[in-house]
């Protein structure tokens, strides 16, 4: 059950990054982030609330808060990025490197063993996102703002993985109040940008829902899942917008980029199986 709800929050997260980085093209970045992280606080309020916690530490809560400030810090450069860049290089920068930390901090500082074969399809899954970003550093447009993402996520995974599974989920629900408050001051500058029309506001607000449900979904994956499993598992998402920039956007995949979505289907059998 643990891979297919990471693999579940993999789905989320592309589908999200895709339909944010149109909106960021459209819409002032800001105003995306901001308006997101809302839509994700209510959908995170609403779950915590529908599935009931057998006992909530302030401990569980302040990890949720850490990963709140990850996750928002990762949002706002990856839309920043994503309004700028090439959707199919900019998401996948910002998650090879922030798979690999967590991946690290898992096995050195938090004493998760994979098996062998789940080591291979991490081995496997570093170098397939970086062929899907092009495999190389010039990618044009959003690399620096995929690589700063990247610390966001890591941060984002390992800090929500430390809260215990009695809390529930009202880690999520701490980590999307405390991102709104990271945002807050960027808003405040950016004022003028929030006033955008319902239609794209309401769209904003989904995208963000869409990101949180997928945060749900990665903290159950991580509760019956090793950290490094989940987290790779999670951190497959960029195949997604990579494959719907081709069927929607008529976006040109190299043979690199082929060769790389090919590694992720490989690395994805080898984690499940793992």
């Amino acid at each position: 059950m643990g891979p297919l709800l990471a693999l579940a929050s993999a789905v989320c997260y592309g589908i999200v990054d895709f339909a944010g980085g149109l909106l960021s093209r459209r819409t002032h970045f800001a105003a995306v982030t901001f308006l997101g992280q809302i839509g994700g606080l209510l959908l995170a309020l609403a779950a915590a609330l529908l599935l009931p916690a057998d006992g909530v530490r302030s401990a569980d809560l302040l990890w949720g808060a850490l990963s709140g400030v990850g996750s928002g810090t990762a949002m706002h450069c990856l839309n920043r990025g994503l309004s700028r860049g090439a959707m199919s290089v900019v998401v996948p920068v910002s998650a090879v490197t922030g798979v690999a930390l967590s991946v690290l901090c898992g096995v050195l500082l938090l004493g998760d063993r994979p098996t062998p074969l789940a080591w291979v399809g991490i081995a496997v899954t570093v170098p397939a996102l970086w062929l899907v970003a092009g495999g190389d550093g010039d990618g044009g447009g959003g690399v620096a703002d995929g690589l700063l993402a990247s610390a966001g996520v890591a941060v984002q995974y390992i800090a929500l993985a430390q809260a215990d599974a009695t809390s529930g989920l009202w880690p999520v629900a701490a980590g999307r109040v405390a991102a709104v408050l990271v945002l807050l001051p960027g808003a405040v500058r950016h004022a003028g940008r929030l006033r955008i029309p319902p239609g794209r506001c309401a769209e904003a607000l989904l995208v963000g829902a869409g990101a949180a449900l997928g945060l749900v979904l990665y903290l159950l994956a991580a509760q019956r899942q090793l950290l490094a499993v989940a987290v790779v598992l999670a951190s497959l998402y960029p195949a997604l917008p990579v494959v719907l920039g081709l069927a929607l956007l008529h976006e040109k995949v190299t043979r690199r980029q082929t060769a790389g979505l090919l590694g992720a289907a490989v690395a994805t059998v080898l984690l499940t199986l793992g």
